[in-house]
């Protein structure tokens, strides 16, 4: 189990503030499924909460220190049926086929979420810095017959 300093801890409570539950843990317990998939939480996400049904306050207790042995992780916080955990994102190891045949990225593929949405306001940016450099739309005036002419009233 990982042990973390106060502010560590303080940090990842603040980040965890507005996660919600990825893996609820019910009467079955701790089982096999269970711990793949807070292990799959855990490599995608490094923080998670988990909630815990139907168990005592110690019964908790005993479960996240279990959970966080088995998976190498630190416990962050417990509030009520809520356990926040986190450990640092494991390195996967790849197998040379797979990397040969692997297509390499463009410089242009977003990496992340971030990224993403950093090439969208660019884009957006653009279109609207381009739209604002065009002469206005013409008026729906009928053709022949100028509004602004001078003609009104007669």
């Amino acid at each position: 189990m990982t042990e973390l300093t106060p502010v560590q801890r303080r940090d990842l409570r603040a980040r965890a503030h507005h996660l919600n539950p990825v893996v609820t843990i019910a009467g079955n317990g701790l089982t096999p499924a269970v711990v793949a998939e807070i292990e799959r939480a855990l490599q995608a996400h490094e923080l998670i909460k988990v909630k815990v049904q139907g168990s005592e306050r110690e019964q908790r207790e005993t479960l996240m220190n279990e959970l966080c042995e088995t998976l190498a992780a630190a416990a962050v916080q417990h509030i009520g049926n809520i356990l926040v955990v986190w450990r640092e994102r494991r390195e996967e190891e790849k197998s040379p086929t797979h990397a040969a045949h692997k297509p390499t990225a463009k410089a242009s593929t977003a990496k992340s979420a971030s990224a993403f949405a950093t090439a969208a306001r660019r884009a957006a940016l653009a279109k609207a810095n381009a739209e604002s450099r065009r002469p206005p739309a013409r008026s729906s005036a009928p053709r022949g017959r100028n509004p602004n002419s001078g003609n009104r009233g007669r």
